[in-house]
């Protein structure tokens, strides 16, 4: 008997020893598929990446989930985390520079990402545990994604249709989808891929010659017609003269500092003169230029809207588009409107606005920036003790009055769109421009915050998206960073260097033509939002029912075998 127990034991000894080594196997497994996600997914992204890496990026992930979901350990919440955390660090280090709250602002788009892959790996594990439940990912993903641009914590930075800005000629049919088509056809690829890898170990020929077909239609297919399509594609609409100025002052130290308002105008005034010709239709100046503070009931009391009146009687054929602060007063009866700010030690309020100003002979224009950066031009309500101030960067002061939506400045026969800095990153919003006829964009910027850093040379490259989705010329002004300008197959006909005072001059086409894109939007995120709720009631019912748990009881019994 004790012969026995000690044979048991050793055995008993021996599984343990197995499993904990299995056990080990499996975390290290899981760790290096995450660490090889995050670093695909940053070798993919511009400026430096290279693109066609997102097409592999999530297939470690999702082979790393279908292990989990096929009884491997592992908590695959924190894997993933891990692996959107790498890729968030990694492609967006730079807002370090602009502020410290960077860190919160990675861990929580990391904690957004991890939590839609984990949705999406419940639901694949209760309703369908096999390859092509991969595809449960895509509504989730794509949800997650217009989220982006909604909620309060908007950072559509890092949405995967982004990653083609540095290959346009793949992604012409933007004009159709958006950024949100690009999305999809990732998703796509990755998931075939994935599948592919699946079919091969379980040696099922037919699910794995059906995957590669369908894989080899989806990634060339796309590529094939855009390429087609940027081949033939010519510029329309009418020829307009357009100078653009990068004035190349220091944010930090110049920009708000009262001793150099004259100068940044004088500056502004200066690089942008001698460019202009009597064709020349529009001068474009970056975000925050005008740092004087504009009241709009008294503009005639600002000096630099003066000096710019004065430049403008020189060349009457053309306008000046410029961004500024602006004030006005809130009216009675609406004082306890969030961004209402109270005048210190009176009775008054006023709001305060990110503005883009369109001055020529007779009037000036302007426009309120909608789409704030969060943290450093809008806080949350639920913040509202935070709302005079800045939880980023101690200059700017949230929260800021908005416009309730896009609107176009007009001057002679053009109708122009003017996105202000980060609203050029929202695809949709950019649309409504164009929709209520805007025949040019011009992107004011100030990205000098950041330095030397990927940081402006990823905002540049969304003007190229934004360029294709409305078959619309850009001009873009940035304090410093990148200027340039962009035709409407989104290819870069000039751009400026970095840290270097420049102005630059070309001649665009105005086109009024309404894209499909512009017309309709983000539709296919929609449709993805309206998928994601069926997904989640079929996962709350098959939880309810207990199907999942059947289904799993059934495979756990042994087969008999056939006489």
């Amino acid at each position: 008997m004790p012969e026995i127990l000690k044979i048991l034991m050793e055995k008993t000894k021996k599984n343990h020893g197995k499993a904990k080594r299995e056990t080990r196997n499996g975390r290290t497994y899981n760790i290096i598929m995450a660490i090889l996600t995050g670093g695909l997914l940053t070798a993919a992204w511009p400026t430096w990446g290279i693109a066609p890496l997102v097409f592999v990026g999530l297939v470690p992930l999702l082979m790393m989930e279908d292990r989990i979901a096929k009884g491997g350990g592992g908590k695959l919440f924190w894997v993933s985390f891990l692996a959107f955390l790498i890729w968030n660090v990694a492609t967006t280090w730079w807002i370090w520079n602009a502020t410290p709250a960077a860190t919160a602002a990675w861990i929580l788009n990391s904690i957004f990402m991890a939590t839609v892959f984990w949705l999406f790996h419940i639901t694949k594990k209760k309703v369908c545990n096999q390859p092509w439940g991969n595809l449960f990912l895509i509504p989730y993903w794509m949800a997650f994604e217009l989220l982006t641009y909604w909620w309060a914590a908007k950072w559509p930075w890092l949405n995967l249709g982004n990653v083609f800005s540095s290959t346009v000629s793949w992604v012409q049919w933007y004009e159709y989808t958006g950024v949100a088509g690009g999305t999809l056809w990732v998703l796509l690829v990755n998931i075939l891929i994935a599948n592919i890898l699946q079919y091969f170990k379980t040696k099922e020929a037919k699910p794995l010659m059906i995957n590669i077909g369908l894989e080899l239609a989806i990634l060339l297919v796309p590529i094939t017609v855009s390429k087609s399509i940027y081949k033939h594609y010519e510029d329309q609409g009418t020829d307009t003269e357009v100078v653009v100025v990068q004035q190349n002052c220091d944010p930090w130290n110049e920009q708000f500092d009262r001793q150099f308002y004259d100068q940044v105008i004088q500056n502004n005034i200066n690089y942008s003169l001698p460019l202009v010709t009597p064709k020349t239709r529009f001068v474009v100046s970056s975000e925050s230029a005008i740092q004087e503070g504009i009241w709009l009931h008294e503009t005639d009391q600002v000096r630099a809207l003066h000096q710019l009146h004065d430049y403008i009687k020189r060349v009457p054929q053309a306008c000046f588009v410029i961004g500024g602060t602006t004030y006005e007063f809130v009216p009675k009866g609406m004082e306890d409107d969030f961004p209402a700010r109270q005048i210190e030690g009176t009775n008054r309020y006023y709001y305060c606005h990110n503005s883009a100003l369109l001055i020529d002979t007779t009037r000036m224009q302007h426009r309120n920036k909608s789409q704030l950066t969060p943290g450093v031009e809008a806080i949350p309500e639920w913040m509202g003790f935070l709302k005079n101030y800045s939880i980023t960067m101690g200059i700017a002061r949230g929260t800021l009055k908005t416009d309730p939506e896009a609107k176009v400045m007009t001057f002679g026969d053009h109708k122009v769109g003017v996105p202000i800095c980060y609203e050029s990153a929202f695809g949709e919003y950019v649309s409504t421009f164009c929709k209520k006829g805007a025949d040019l964009l011009f992107v004011i910027t100030n990205d000098g915050w950041w330095g030397d850093t990927p940081g402006y040379r990823q905002h540049f490259e969304f003007s190229k998206l934004r360029a294709i989705e409305n078959r619309r010329c850009v001009a873009r002004s940035a304090n410093t960073g990148r200027s340039g300008f962009i035709n409407q197959r989104g290819v870069v006909l000039q751009q400026t260097h970095y840290w270097v005072p420049d102005a630059i001059r070309d001649t665009l086409k105005a086109n009024t033509k309404v894209t499909f894109y512009a017309k309709h939007g983000d539709y296919l995120s929609r449709m993805a939002v309206y998928l994601t709720f069926v997904q989640v009631i079929t996962l709350v019912v098959v939880s309810l029912l207990g199907i999942g748990k059947t289904k799993k009881a059934e495979l756990s019994k042994p087969k008999k075998k056939k006489r």
